[in-house]
């Protein structure tokens, strides 16, 4: 199981443009950052911009965060750049004459919504303040 790259890269963004001088960090200062390519960046930055979560000006390098660190949960982020709204998917093309095929859909839809709602419930518990706080102590954030 894989949670894609884009929500890290979406941190990672947002932590460069509070803890660097957010007016003048362009997409390719980013890239550089993070390992990427300037285009990821600029879509990522798109997707938050979107969200409300940061606020940019077209042919201006520099974006600032639109609100607080403490105010950026790591949900909100997670949703403005992931596609989807669930974090599992179940194969829709299971063979409805197999006695497993046809109930598997049913068996695992309950397990696999109570399982994103702990994570959605986890990453609500965390800001970007917090991935601040352990950027600069150099620590992990502890399990609560």
């Amino acid at each position: 199981m894989s949670i894609p790259s884009r929500y890290a890269i979406a941190i990672h963004v947002l932590s460069l443009i509070e803890l660097e001088n957010s007016a003048e960090i362009t997409s390719q200062r980013m890239a550089g950052s993070i390992g990427t390519n300037p285009v990821v960046v600029r879509g990522i930055l798109g997707k938050l911009k979107k969200a409300g979560l940061v606020v940019t000006r077209q042919g201006v390098p520099g974006a600032s965060l639109a609100k607080s660190p403490a105010e950026i949960r790591l949900l909100e982020v997670y949703k403005a750049v992931e596609s989807t709204e669930e974090l599992f998917s179940i194969h829709a093309r299971a063979n409805p004459k197999c006695p497993v095929g046809k109930r598997i859909q049913g068996a695992l839809l309950g397990i696999f919504q109570e399982a994103q709602k702990a994570l959605e419930d986890k990453l609500n518990d965390f800001s970007l303040a917090d991935v601040l706080l352990n950027i600069e102590e150099e620590g992990r954030i502890s399990v609560r």
